[in-house]
């Protein structure tokens, strides 16, 4: 019942009595209407907003990395998910991810169309927020993955193509893992594995992903000697301090409350950038002799990677040693391995979001401590070596999956439709050949 100001309103008995009776599922809306928390409520929908928000703020960094003839094809791509994710979710995937387990595998359908997912709170995920806004939260990490995977194969799939790939990825491997690792029964989950906000969900499952698309799709044309610099350096900028404001609904969001958790979240998550970034400069300046923006801005977005699994389970000052580590990490696989194995990791999604999301998931079962999380667990350096392998087995049981399934979608799309354009629409550019529009009114 709704207690409001110590009395009780029976209109609203009346209410959720007459629901009951009609079968709508509702009967206890009142009831849980009493139990949300507006502050939580106002937090997770801003948060919601705010991860939204870096999709297209994926857009811009990705879109000012590649060459100006294939910016639009870059922002088209990333919207394109805001749409057809969004319904995706809506209607199967948000069921299929989060819905009533079944196995510790998958969701069951039964909240297919979103059928019982209404402004009740679901006790098991967002005990003090709407059951609805816990689902539209969810969604917009859904939105991004995908658009995460772009990264590695722009300037060189079609549209369609990605279009096809990117909602049967999002079907069968976003969501089983999504459900796997955060869903009650998944069985990821089940072993104790601990991600915050996304580190195998999200970030490797994308960056494995990545890595299959850019070994199925081979080198872009010209590839290595042949290709020019970023086209438009500070709209990746842009892009990076947009993802960099984003990324505190991503992670201090997963709190799924607005108090403290949420607040220690948010500090380790700036801390983590602030330091990930200043590691890659510094190396750039050691090694290159110049410290360089696109450095920075690399090594930034890897530190939002890296943190983002461990961001409510480690304390603000271990966050600073997860951001050193993976711009020490990422910075030695994008200039030092990558080269050598040879393949076209476009925009290193697989360098950035792939191993810092390696790194990120191993350093959470380093560093976590039941001090900041009490529903967590403590990590090798606070007495519990054990969560190191524990998070190891997320780890390849999630870059496994990812990795199969993604390239049996990539060729099965391949034989279809074919993934690639023509050598001679990847010259001209895929703004033109894709989508007769162009972001410049010259073009290299």
């Amino acid at each position: 019942m709704n207690h409001s100001n110590g009395r009780i309103r029976p209109l609203s008995v009346l209410a959720a009595a007459f629901a009951g009776v009609l079968g709508a599922g509702t009967a206890h809306a009142e009831d849980a209407v009493g139990a949300v928390s507006g502050g939580d409520t106002a937090w997770i929908l801003t948060s919601a907003a705010l991860v939204l928000l870096m999709t297209p703020a994926l857009a811009f960094f990705y879109g000012g990395l590649v060459r100006k003839k294939n910016i639009l094809s870059i922002l088209m791509q990333c919207f394109m998910m805001m749409c057809i994710i969004t319904l995706y979710w809506v209607v199967v995937g948000y069921s299929l991810a989060f819905g009533p387990d079944i196995k510790g595998v998958i969701g069951s359908l039964a909240w297919a169309g979103l059928a019982g997912v209404g402004q009740a709170p679901n006790p098991d995920y967002s005990a003090t927020i709407p059951h609805q806004v816990f689902m539209v939260y969810q969604c917009m990490f859904a939105i991004i993955t995908p658009a995460l995977i772009l990264g590695a194969f722009a300037e060189r799939m079609k549209f369609s193509a990605f279009c096809v790939f990117s909602l049967l990825w999002a079907a069968l491997v976003y969501s089983p893992v999504c459900h796997w690792v955060w869903a009650v029964g998944g069985f990821i989950r089940q072993m104790g594995a601990l991600d915050f906000a996304g580190g195998a969900v999200v970030h490797i499952n994308a960056g494995v992903a990545a890595l299959v698309a850019a070994l199925v799709l081979g080198r872009r044309t010209g590839y290595p000697d042949r290709l020019s610099p970023p086209h438009n350096l500070p709209f990746a900028v842009l892009g990076a301090g947009l993802l960099w404001f984003g990324w505190f609904g991503f992670n201090a969001g997963s709190a799924l409350g607005s108090g403290g958790l949420a607040g220690n979240a948010f500090v380790a998550t700036h801390v983590a950038a602030a330091a990930a970034g200043l590691t890659w400069a510094v190396l750039d300046w050691k090694f290159n002799a110049h410290p360089t923006m696109l450095g920075m801005i690399t090594g930034a977005v890897g530190g939002l990677v890296a943190i983002t699994p461990a961001a409510g389970f480690v304390s603000p000052m271990d966050a600073i040693w997860i951001g050193i580590g993976v711009s020490l990490i990422c910075y030695f696989f994008v200039a030092v391995v990558k080269p050598k194995l040879g393949y076209d990791d476009s925009l290193d999604a697989f360098g950035v979001h792939g191993i810092g999301g390696i790194w990120g998931a191993i350093a959470t079962g380093l560093w976590a401590s039941k001090s900041v999380n009490p529903a967590g667990a403590d990590g090798l350096f606070y007495g519990n070596p054990g969560l190191v392998w524990v998070q190891v087995k997320a780890v390849l049981i999630t870059a496994g999956y990812a990795f199969v399934v993604s390239f049996v979608l990539l060729k099965i799309v391949d034989l279809v439709l074919g993934l690639r354009v023509s050598e001679q629409h990847e010259k001209i550019g895929l703004d033109l050949t894709q989508h007769r529009e162009s972001g410049y009114t010259q073009l290299d």
